[in-house]
Order: C-alpha cells, then sequence, then structure tokens
C-alpha cells in the first residue's frame, strides 16, 4: 500500500513538472499591432529559444475590455499596444503585474517606462511637424507652439482629437505651459486650419503633398511607408522646439498581464524583445525608432536626420488624458 501511495506521488509530481515544463514553452499575447508586424518578432524568438508565441491581435479598447472581463481565467500572459495613454490606462485599471527587471532597466531608458514597472517601451515614433518642400521653408518653422501663429491661418492640417497619439501630444502641451497656455495653443490651431481634420496621418500627408495644406503634425511612421511607396513625395519631416524641450515621442510597448499564466515566460519574452535583434526587428518593420538607445535605427529611418527628442516622461500621456481631451473638445478640435 504504501509503494503504491509512493508510486503515485512520483507520477504526481512527474505530471506537475511537466505542466510546468510545457508553461515555459508558450507564451500567449494580446498585440494591438497588426499581425505583419509583430509576427516577424515572434518567429524570431521561436526560433532562438524554442518558446512559442500565441498571438491575438485586436485594437486597444477591446483588447483592454477582454481582459478586464477574463480576470484571473485570462490566457493572455503579455499585452503589447500602441501610445504610453494606452499603456498607462491598462495599468490603471489593474490588469498589468509590475516588475522588476534588470534587464529592462539596462536597456530602456526611465522616460520610456512605467515609474511603477508595470509597462515599458519597444519602439519610439516621433510624432513631429511635416511640411510642404514646394511651399513652405525650413526656417519658416520653429516650435509646435507657433503653429498657432496668424501667419499659418489656413495652412494647417490636423488629424482628429479622437486619436490618442493627439490626446498625448496634448497632455505634453499641458504639462510644459499648464492648462490655460496649452488651450490658447490648440485654440490657435483649430482657428489654422486649411481643412477639416483627418482620419489618419496618412491621408494628412497626402493633403500636404497634394496642397490642401502647407504644415500638419504627424507620426513618423506614416511618413516612412507613404515615402518608401512615393519616393517623390514633396513632404519632409521638421524638427520642432530644438531650443527647447524637444520634439513630442512616443511608443509602442507592453506589460506582463496581472494573472498571467506563464509569468516567467512573458518576463523572458518582454526582457528578449528589449534586447539588440528584437529592437532592430520592431524598429525595421514600421519604420520607427528603438526604444534602447544603445540600437541604431535603419538607415532609412536615420537619413531623416537625428533631433533632440522630450524628456519628460511618456507617462504623462497618460496622466493628464482626461485633461487633454476636455481641453480640445473646449477648443473645438473634432
Amino acid at each position: 500500500m504504501q509503494a503504491s501511495k509512493r508510486i503515485l506521488a512520483v507520477l504526481a509530481l512527474g505530471a506537475l513538472s511537466g505542466a510546468a515544463l510545457a508553461a515555459d514553452d508558450e507564451v500567449v499575447v494580446y498585440s494591438a499591432r497588426i499581425d505583419e508586424l509583430i509576427k516577424p518578432v515572434f518567429d524570431a524568438y521561436t526560433a532562438e529559444t524554442g518558446v512559442k508565441v500565441k498571438f491575438i491581435t485586436d485594437k486597444e479598447a477591446p483588447l483592454l475590455a477582454r481582459l478586464k472581463a477574463e480576470g484571473k481565467n485570462t490566457p493572455a500572459d503579455l499585452l503589447i499596444t500602441v501610445d504610453a495613454g494606452n499603456l498607462w490606462q491598462a495599468e490603471q485599471e489593474g490588469v498589468l503585474r509590475p516588475l522588476d527587471s534588470a534587464t529592462i532597466k539596462a536597456n530602456i531608458p526611465p522616460q520610456y517606462r512605467s515609474a511603477g514597472g508595470a509597462w515599458n517601451g519597444l519602439s519610439l515614433r516621433a510624432r513631429t511637424i511635416f511640411y510642404s518642400t514646394e511651399r513652405v521653408k525650413p526656417e519658416e518653422l520653429s516650435t509646435y507652439e507657433a503653429l498657432a501663429d496668424e501667419n499659418w491661418e489656413g495652412r494647417l492640417c490636423l488629424r482628429t482629437s479622437k486619436k490618442v497619439y493627439n490626446q498625448s501630444l496634448t497632455a505634453t502641451l499641458i504639462e510644459a505651459h499648464g492648462e490655460k497656455k496649452a488651450e490658447q495653443i490648440v485654440k490657435g490651431w483649430v482657428n489654422n486650419l486649411a481643412t477639416d481634420v483627418f482620419a489618419d496621418d496618412t491621408a494628412l500627408l497626402q493633403a500636404i503633398d497634394a496642397g490642401q495644406c502647407d504644415v500638419g503634425i504627424a507620426n513618423t511612421y506614416y511618413y516612412g511607408r507613404l515615402h518608401k511607396q512615393n519616393p517623390g513625395l514633396k513632404v519632409k519631416p521638421f524638427w520642432p522646439n530644438q531650443g527647447d524641450r524637444g520634439v513630442h515621442v512616443n511608443l509602442s510597448g507592453a506589460g506582463v498581464t496581472k494573472y498571467a499564466p506563464h509569468p516567467q515566460a512573458a518576463q523572458r519574452l518582454l526582457e528578449w524583445m528589449t534586447g539588440e535583434k528584437a529592437q532592430r526587428l520592431l524598429a525595421d518593420l514600421n519604420q520607427e525608432y528603438p526604444a534602447n538607445p544603445q540600437v541604431a535605427p535603419s538607415a532609412e529611418v536615420a537619413a531623416w536626420g537625428s533631433f533632440k527628442a522630450d524628456s519628460v516622461p511618456v507617462e504623462v500621456a497618460g496622466k493628464r488624458q482626461a485633461e487633454a481631451i476636455r481641453l480640445m473638445d473646449r477648443a473645438g478640435w473634432n
């Protein structure tokens, strides 16, 4: 009888060990990045480590709602999404767990990480000024704030205020200037619009090229995609605020979920994604900047020129998001 119990105990221990090994061989990711921008990274990780990465892609809001609804029953180990505002919201909603990773701290600067350790950046994008090379001279440009001046009346294009990218930009204006001054700037932008706001950055850049407006604000990777399709694009980036706070930079990033079934495996994947190989892949696939400053951008992105980035922690975009939305609404930015 005792021998039988010992055999059962050994078998049970073996089953548990097998389950633990199986857990280490798989990571489940909820990703707001489209498949072609993230699958090559996961494939490279699997090839290097043997760990399988299963992923589900969707928009940011549905993924967050899904994590909240699933709670302790979620299959997701890692959440990947765009914009620090979305990552901050996920942290506030309690769906991410804090990490204390020496690897992540060594690879990713503090302004691109959650102060609480719940998430970190993976790739960067500058939301900068773009101008018509036919109708604007670079020396006419200076700062985001100056786009509110009267000389840009009827010449400015903007994307809708409903997109988190513009909410984050406005949040940093509030952080830099205070609410009253920031509202004056945003009202100036709205007064200077040449046309209705655009649904996406690509349409905005095409409008500048077509002559509908002379300047606009967009993310650099949209420009990279469009320029690749149309090398003759008559639009170029300008790096504003180089004499003061620098260019507004935001990110795509990730965090381990609070109820991750495979938390250690998820952390190892996240740490790997901050290293050189993954950083090159992430940046090159979408023409973004590596979040790891030790990794250089692609030759194509580097050709746009270097710039000083705003050093304000990107989580400010989340902390001031509600203020920014209210301000944009008051200013008439649709």
